[in-house]
C-alpha cells in the first residue's frame, strides 16, 4: 500500500511538473514567435519571417476623407497588421494551444472613425488570411454610430460564404445565408502583403468591402468586376464595379513587406447621386508589441502616431 502510494505521489508531481513546463514552453513559443504554427520548414510564402515573426505589429495611421450623405468627411483609419496562431474548425484565434487544427494566419484590424455634422461613426474590420495566402478563412465588421450597431461575420466554409448579419435596420437584421464570391475585396489588403503575386489580374465575382456594403445598405453578394495592376515607384491594385459605377485603388511599395500607402474608392451617393471619392493616406507607422504598451505613460505613443481616436 506504502509502495501504491508513493508511486501515485511521484506520478502525481511529474504529471504536475510536466503540466508546468508545458505552459511554460508554450509561453516562451508565443513570446518569442507570436505564432507558434510556424516551424522553421513552414515558411509562409512570401511573408518575410524576420519582418512578420518577430513579436511586434505593424499599426499604421492614415488620415481619411470619408464619402457620405452629400459631403466628404474628415476621420482616421488604423490600420493594424500582425500574425497569429488560427484554429481551422472554430474559425477563431488559438489561444490555449490544445486544438491541433491550427495554422499561421495574418490578420488585419481597421478601424475607421470620422463624424457626420454632430454626430460619428466608428467601424471595424477583420480579416483572418491564412499565412501563404491560400484563403481568407473569416472577416468580420463591427460598425457604431448614434442610430445604433450593426454587425457582419463571413465564414469561408463548404465551398461558400457563410453570413451572419446583426442590424438595428428592420429590412436588415438578423440574417443567415450563403452567398458565393470569387474574392473578397477586404482580403486583397493580406494578400498584397504576403505576397502582390497572389492578387490576379482579370474578371472575377467579388464581395465589395464590408465598409461601403454597410455604408450604402447593399445586398451583400458577389459583384461582377475587374482587377488591373500597375507597377513603378509605387504599386497599385484597381478593382471596377460596372454595375456600381465603383472604382478601388489600393497603393503600396513594391518591396517586402509591401506596406499599403494609400487606398481610395469612389462611387455615387445613396443619396443625391454625386460620384464623390474617400481616401486614405498613411502619415505614420508603429512597428512594436503594441498590446503590452497598456500603461498610462504608453500614450505618448499615440500622440507619435497621431492617432486622435477617442482623445
Amino acid at each position: 500500500m506504502k509502495y501504491l502510494a508513493s508511486t501515485l505521489i511521484l506520478t502525481l508531481i511529474l504529471l504536475s511538473s510536466c503540466k508546468n513546463d508545458l505552459y511554460k514552453e508554450v509561453e516562451i513559443l508565443k513570446a518569442e514567435s507570436h505564432s507558434l504554427s510556424v516551424k522553421e520548414n513552414q515558411s509562409p510564402i512570401g511573408l518575410d519571417r524576420s519582418y512578420w515573426y518577430a513579436g511586434k505589429a505593424e499599426v499604421s495611421k492614415y488620415e481619411l476623407s470619408q464619402n457620405r450623405y452629400r459631403d466628404v468627411h474628415e476621420g482616421e483609419v488604423v490600420m493594424i497588421f500582425v500574425t497569429e496562431d488560427f484554429l481551422t474548425d472554430k474559425q477563431v484565434k488559438n489561444d490555449n494551444y490544445v486544438n491541433q487544427n491550427s495554422t499561421p494566419i495574418l490578420k488585419t484590424n481597421q478601424l475607421r472613425r470620422f463624424t457626420t455634422g454632430v454626430y460619428d461613426y466608428s467601424m471595424m474590420t477583420s480579416v483572418f488570411t491564412r499565412a501563404d495566402g491560400s484563403m481568407t478563412e473569416k472577416i468580420t465588421l463591427g460598425s457604431q454610430d448614434w442610430c445604433g450597431h450593426s454587425f457582419v461575420q463571413v465564414n469561408n466554409k463548404d465551398n461558400g460564404y457563410h453570413m451572419l448579419i446583426r442590424s438595428y435596420f428592420e429590412s436588415e437584421g438578423d440574417q443567415e445565408f450563403v452567398t458565393k464570391a470569387d474574392l473578397l475585396e477586404d482580403e486583397l489588403f493580406n494578400l498584397i502583403r504576403i505576397s502582390p503575386s497572389l492578387v490576379k489580374e482579370g474578371s472575377f465575382k467579388i464581395l465589395p468591402s464590408l465598409n461601403y456594403l454597410r455604408l450604402t445598405h447593399r445586398k451583400m453578394e458577389g459583384i461582377d468586376a475587374t482587377i488591373t495592376k500597375t507597377t513603378g515607384s509605387q504599386n497599385t491594385v484597381s478593382i471596377s464595379y460596372p454595375s456600381l459605377s465603383r472604382e478601388v485603388a489600393i497603393t503600396y511599395e513594391p518591396t517586402s513587406p509591401y506596406k499599403i500607402i494609400s487606398f481610395e474608392e469612389s462611387y455615387p451617393s445613396m443619396f443625391d447621386k454625386k460620384q464623390r471619392t474617400s481616401k486614405a493616406t498613411k502619415v505614420s507607422e508603429l512597428y512594436e508589441a503594441y498590446w503590452g504598451m497598456n500603461k498610462a505613460n504608453d500614450k505618448n505613443k499615440r500622440a507619435d502616431l497621431r492617432i486622435s481616436g477617442f482623445d
